[in-house]
This record gives structure tokens, C-alpha cells and sequence, in this order.
């Protein structure tokens, strides 16, 4: 399984960015798809996830209400859209592959930079 991360960029506070995740090989429906998060000298943190077979969506409390995580099961890609954007959102962004909500991931993309400026 390999997983393509794109999307990323410099975007100023409050605007948007939509990230994308293709996923090729395998995808079942009991598996989970996920995005993190991590910046320099941190833990990678959990963002937000969707199940593939029901779409299922469960997001961290600090991107609830901003960010919605969405799937496309014919071009198997996941999406991460991001809204009201903020300095604190600045991070690499991965997404992966597992099967728990926020846990238990065991294949992960290359990671796509967001950056957002003041």
C-alpha cells in the first residue's frame, strides 16, 4: 500500500486549503484513513479520521467545526478540506492508514507542508 499526500502550500490566517491522499493497493471497508499532523520538536498529533466503508468522521477538538475530512472510494482519495485557517495549523500533514480511529496506523503518505502566515 503507498500513499500519495498533496495540497499542501502557503496560505494566509483564514483562508482554506484542501489536502488530497490517494491511496493505492487495498482499501477495505474496515480500514481507517487518517490525517496528522506534526511540527519540528513535536509529537505528530492527530487531525482527523473517516472510516472507508461507512465515511464514519471523527476530528480532533482543534480542528472541529474547520476541517472536514471526506473520501472518494472510485478514485480512492482522501480528503482533508481546511477552513478559517490559523498559525497554529502550521504542519507537516500526513495521512495514513489503520485501523482505529486515532491509533493503530500502520502505512503512512510522504507528508505535504501547510504553512500559514499572519
Amino acid at each position: 500500500v503507498q500513499l500519495q499526500a498533496s495540497g499542501g502550500g502557503l496560505v494566509q490566517a483564514g483562508g482554506s486549503l484542501r489536502l488530497s491522499c490517494v491511496v493505492s493497493g487495498h482499501t477495505f471497508s474496515s480500514h481507517v484513513m487518517g490525517w496528522f499532523r506534526q511540527v519540528p520538536g513535536k509529537e505528530r498529533e492527530f487531525v482527523a479520521s473517516i472510516r472507508w466503508g461507512g465515511g464514519n468522521t471523527y476530528y480532533a477538538d482543534s480542528v472541529k467545526g474547520r476541517f472536514t475530512i471526506s473520501r472518494d472510494k472510485a478514485s480512492k482519495t482522501v480528503y482533508l478540506q481546511m477552513d478559517f485557517l490559523n498559525e497554529q495549523d502550521t504542519a507537516v500533514y500526513y495521512c495514513a492508514r489503520g485501523t482505529n480511529v486515532r491509533t493503530g496506523y500502520d502505512h503512512w503518505g510522504q507528508g505535504t507542508l501547510v504553512t500559514v502566515s499572519s
